[in-house]
């Protein structure tokens, strides 16, 4: 079975691991959204994934969110991501203010992860239970995003300073474009060449800094 997105991948084997949680006396609560998507400070913040308190919500959902830039190879990727996700489920269960402690320790171990409990990882009970889980969930629509590579969007550029040229001798200058508007092009400095010529300021020109 192939899922439409990501989304419906992570909902699937949510909906797979909850039987593992009740058997853990620690049910799911019936309302969890789950997506993939960068947590709360950003791509820079080391958290690799989050969870919301209901409390937080207009429709009283736990949000759920796992960064889209992991480096797990692409066989463990599956695995690792529902790893992840184990771990946030386990937060929405024993209530976020429980945090790591003596409640989310039981369930998440019960559940196979090991580790320290911020940091939980995947041992081989998980791994064994998890897998006819994903078999049933199919393949994961997702790829690791590259977040430090090239950019397809357009360079930011904070200054932009605009040639500034004599058509009698070709003594250049760079000035801002606010400048320019407010104060027109400046004069060459030997004597009688007057007003320099300057580059279109065009409409898209971003606003210099001060």
């Amino acid at each position: 079975m192939t899922q439409d997105n990501r989304e419906s991948w992570l909902n699937r084997v949510a909906a797979g691991m909850a039987p593992l949680f009740e058997a853990l006396e620690s049910p799911l609560p019936s309302r969890v959204r789950v997506a993939i998507g960068f947590t709360s400070a950003g791509r820079k913040a080391k958290a690799i994934g989050e969870c919301w308190d209901n409390r937080l919500n207009a429709d009283g959902h736990c949000e759920i969110f796992i960064r889209p830039d992991l480096a797990h190879a692409p066989d463990a990727m599956p695995s690792q991501i529902a790893a992840i996700l184990a771990h946030e489920l386990v937060h929405a269960a024993v209530g976020i203010p429980a945090g790591h402690g003596k409640a989310f320790k039981r369930v998440a171990l019960g559940l196979g992860l090991v580790g320290p409990t911020r940091t939980t990882t995947p041992g081989e009970a998980f791994l064994t239970t998890i897998a006819p889980i994903l078999d049933a969930a199919g393949l994961l629509p997702h790829a690791r995003l590259d977040t430090d590579g090239e950019s397809t969007g357009p360079k930011k550029q904070k200054n932009r300073m605009l040639k500034c040229e004599c058509a009698e001798c070709g003594y250049t200058v760079r000035t801002a474009r606010k400048w320019l508007e407010q104060a027109g092009a400046p004069l060459c400095p030997i004597e009688g060449h007057g007003v320099m010529e300057h580059e279109p300021l065009g409409d898209d020109d971003p606003e210099p800094e001060d």
